[in-house]
């Protein structure tokens, strides 16, 4: 990132505010969250401090449900930003201008968890079980991925919810329910992953099958254009996707690889790559 960006970043943020945009709680209780988006106007030393970054990829999330994704991403070398959104009504143009403005200025994008896409994104009814993603999420989501994938070739993580929605972008649908469509569960419980040993992942994460933590009860069901499943659990169920594109990183994968860097140094793995991939459209 230049530092004119970062400036203008910083500026983005601080006078969005005044416009009806509304961070993410975590912006209070997690200050290195927002590394990058301190106010550079204000201070000199906020100024330094932002400096001092520069020369590392700064990481756009588009929620923060949980300080394991800012963790991460700090682990492996990145500057972690949450994004703020706008709440309530407004006009699509100027919900296109703020994404923009974020495609524009950050070196690469994770979708984390959360709750449910709604399926008429794939022409289907809500099932019992579908908890739908509030609305100003859901707009400013679909928004943000659909222009990251289609105006970018930047790097792109995702991860549970973040996976379904690297699908549901490129034209692809969803399970909504496991249990339903596999008498199978998937939440809270360990279960091994078997992955396609010519993927992108595998060649990341060193294997072909692993043990992996799950909290979804949706999953892919066709896979969208431009991607491939690299992944599976032992019931069948989609565990992971990837670009076919072999000169770009995005990858989704259902399991939260966050969470699991204390205890498997494989699952850094994944975020050391994602963050060395944006390092490159850094510099």
């Amino acid at each position: 990132m230049k530092p004119f960006s970062t400036f203008i970043f910083g500026l983005t943020v601080a006078f969005g505010l005044s416009f009806g945009w509304s961070p993410s709680p975590i912006f209070a209780a997690e200050p290195e969250a927002i590394a990058a988006t301190r106010l550079a106007s204000t201070l000199p030393r906020e100024k330094e401090a932002l400096a001092a970054t520069d020369h590392r990829p700064v990481i756009g999330i588009t929620t923060l449900t949980s300080k394991t994704y800012v963790k991460a991403i700090r682990r492996s070398g990145g500057v972690p930003v949450v994004l703020p959104m706008i709440q309530g009504p407004y006009e699509e143009e100027a919900l296109a201008r703020i994404v923009d403005e974020y495609v524009d200025i950050i070196d690469g994008l994770l979708m984390p968890g959360g709750p449910d896409i709604p399926p008429s994104e794939w022409g289907e009814e809500v099932h019992p079980t579908t908890n739908l993603l509030d609305e100003d999420r859901y707009r400013f989501e679909k928004a943000i991925i659909t222009t990251w994938i289609q105006r970018t070739d930047k790097p792109l993580l995702g991860i549970c919810l973040g996976s379904q929605w690297i699908n549901v972008a490129h034209g692809g649908s969803l399970f909504q329910d496991i249990p339903s469509a596999f008498g199978t569960n998937h939440r809270n419980i360990f279960h091994n992953v078997v992955l396609e040993p010519d993927s992108r992942l595998s060649q990341i994460l060193g294997g072909t099958k692993f043990e992996v933590n799950s909290l979804h009860h949706q999953a892919v069901r066709n896979v969208g254009e431009g991607l491939r499943a690299v992944a599976t659990a032992g019931d069948g169920v989609i565990e992971a996707t990837e670009t076919t594109d072999p000169d770009r990183f995005l990858i989704g994968v259902q399991w939260h690889p966050e969470k699991l860097i204390p205890d498997d140094p494989a699952q850094q793995k994944l975020f050391q790559a994602f963050i060395d991939a944006a390092a490159l459209v850094s510099h």
